[in-house]
């Protein structure tokens, strides 16, 4: 089978552009139809990653040939067999995980936002010729793409993929970055770290070998022969994006641990972990392990599928359980963030109007692309969905009175699904946890996931030692809990602190900003005629009798609105989780 010729260089980093060569040997088509992905794996919402694409050429023998665009991402060519060179520029300058990067600093790309599949061919084995760009000898690459023809790893070169599908799979960092290189399992690990960082480079390695050790022990074996952490440290930023042997990270510098505080385990570091351990766990859950409607996957338009609660729920429940499992966070501390966790789910009216199911059907438009309605009228499936992942771990332990876990469930999915191609639909799920609870919970778990109702936690939790209380809010703009009966003041809006003011990012249902006519993106200003920060307003509250009300200035766009606030006492709205009992609470600690 011949093989696709790829070569990219960065052509013109301070405009932001690489150029792309394909090089088509001859073939038995008369037409050949290249095209570009409108989304990727992972991230579900038209991206259109054509848009980018500046200019477009095509030849034979040297000789331009004509073409035609048929769509906003397809290109028609007409070849009667001869072999044919295409060749694009791309405009590169997104700093997230999805799409490509370029400047005199760093270059980054994801295959499926840069190269075109070539239809008619698409399984044929693909080379990538990665050319050093002239001027940037300290330039290394990063890559989970096979090295060819003698190309070391981190240098430039020669790359080879079996067809289009593992090329676009297997994203690459151009720059001088830091590397941090660990074995687990046998298995050699890199952590890629884009941009200045202070970090704690032995900490950070045996962390993430901790987590690394966990998954691979959960699941059996790994399904790769390396593994690449590609993160872009920012001032400030956070995301990730799965691949079936690395993982593209955006992260504040800042957020890795501080050699100077060895003993310091900020909750900026544990969110970092956790992101690491989130995407790792992708490797098998939703990379190998997938929906059917994901086998193979069309990336030319949307793809519903309703299991996306598993994909990424069950990934969210394991992402911070396994900091604790692994030893790298006491158990309170893994429950202040479960606590959050559920608050984040219990406070919003959006649970009791869609379902977990009807959210991941809907990921595209609602979830994807959230107005400022979202916390009100819809629902994460990763978080609730976490939620239904506790239940099923609980619930699975309970029925088979220790014997199994949600581990044996997601064991069984890897074996029966990840390891034979075979996608999944919700039955799957259903009939595996009833087989480990040996009794039939159906129908509680298919109302679970097709009705907006509560997930019931409190018994379940009861029963291996955890008590669960619902709490009023610790202070304004937090989802912290407090369980006092001093009175504390509720808003019932989130914000952030900006120079012009506090910026609304969120309005609770029901609440006294919304009574008072708050809307999201308005700019508070003043309260009771005094200039407020995030601090002075809490301090103002605490100080304001309850039921009074005040006057609050804000900026709606550039016009200045007088609202009338009246704040009242928290409701019970947080989630507060304590140890009752510790031996009941080490058997669900217990990996089986």
């Amino acid at each position: 089978m011949t093989t696709i010729a790829y070569r990219i260089s960065a052509s013109n980093p301070n405009a932001h552009q690489f150029t792309v060569t394909i090089d088509i040997p001859s073939h038995e088509h008369s037409q050949l139809t290249l095209s570009l992905p409108s989304w990727l794996p992972g991230s579900y919402m038209i991206r259109d990653f054509a848009k980018n694409i500046i200019t477009f050429n095509a030849s034979m023998a040297q000789q331009p040939i004509e073409f035609c665009k048929t769509d906003k991402q397809t290109w028609v060519l007409t070849t009667n067999g001869a072999a044919v060179r295409v060749e694009y520029d791309i405009y590169a300058f997104d700093l997230s995980v999805r799409t490509a990067f370029l400047d005199n600093q760093r270059g980054f790309f994801n295959g499926s936002s840069t190269f075109l599949e070539v239809q008619e061919l698409a399984e044929h084995p693909c080379s990538l010729q990665i050319i050093k760009p002239e001027g940037l000898n300290n330039w290394k690459v990063a890559t989970g793409l096979p090295r060819a023809n003698g190309t070391e790893i981190y240098q430039f070169g020669d790359y080879i993929a079996d067809n289009y599908q593992h090329l676009i799979d297997c994203p690459v960092e151009l720059g001088d970055f830091d590397v941090i290189e660990f074995d687990v399992a046998n298995v050699p690990h890199y952590l890629v770290f884009a941009g200045r960082h202070f970090g704690d480079r032995e900490r950070l390695k045996n962390d993430i070998a901790k987590l690394c050790q966990h998954h691979i022990d959960l699941f059996g074996e790994a399904p790769f022969s390396e593994y690449w952490f590609i993160t872009n440290l920012l001032g400030n930023g956070f995301g990730g994006l799965e691949h079936k042997n690395s993982t593209v990270l955006v992260a504040s510098r800042f957020d890795l641990p501080n050699p100077n505080k060895p003993e310091e385990l900020s909750d900026n570091y544990k969110t970092f972990l956790s992101l690491c351990s989130h995407e790792y766990f992708h490797a098998w859950n939703v990379c190998r392990i997938k929906p059917e409607e994901f086998v193979p996957y069309d990336l030319s338009k949307e793809v519903h599928t309703n299991q996306l609660w598993a994909y990424e729920g069950i990934t969210s429940y394991f992402d911070d359980f396994s900091l604790f499992r692994a030893g790298i966070i006491p158990f309170k501390d893994y429950l202040t963030i479960l606590s959050k966790t559920m608050t984040r789910v219990y406070r919003g009216q959006g649970e009791l109007k869609q379902s977990v199911s009807d959210s991941s059907f809907d990921t595209w438009t609602k979830f994807y692309k959230q107005g400022p309605d979202a916390v009100n009228n819809i629902v994460s499936y990763y978080t609730k969905g976490s939620l239904i992942a506790l239940w099923l771990d609980l619930t699975i332990r309970e029925h088979s009175k220790g014997k199994f876990s949600l581990d044996n469930l997601m064991k069984t999915l890897w074996l029966e699904h990840g390891k034979t191609g075979i996608g999944t639909n919700e039955k799957h799920f259903i009939n595996i946890a009833n087989q480990l609870c040996d009794s039939d919970i159906s129908e509680q778990f298919t109302q679970l996931l097709h009705r907006a109702n509560r997930v019931p936690l409190e018994q379940l939790l009861a029963q291996v030692g955890v008590t669960f209380e619902r709490a009023p809010y610790k202070k304004l703009n937090s989802f912290d809990g407090e369980n006092k009966s001093s009175y504390k003041p509720y808003l019932g809006a989130f914000y952030k602190q900006t120079p012009a003011g506090l910026k609304v990012t969120v309005v609770e249902q029901s609440s006294p900003a919304e009574q008072a006519g708050l809307s999201v993106d308005d700019v508070i200003i003043a309260v009771d005629n005094l200039k407020v920060s995030d601090k002075s307003l809490q301090s103002l509250l605490d100080h304001t009798p309850e039921n009074q009300q005040l006057d609050c200035h804000v900026f709606r766009d550039d016009k200045l609105l007088k609202l009338p606030l009246t704040v009242i006492d928290t409701p019970k709205l947080a989630v507060q989780l304590t140890v009752e009992n510790e031996q009941l609470v080490k058997n669900w600690q217990r990996i089986i």
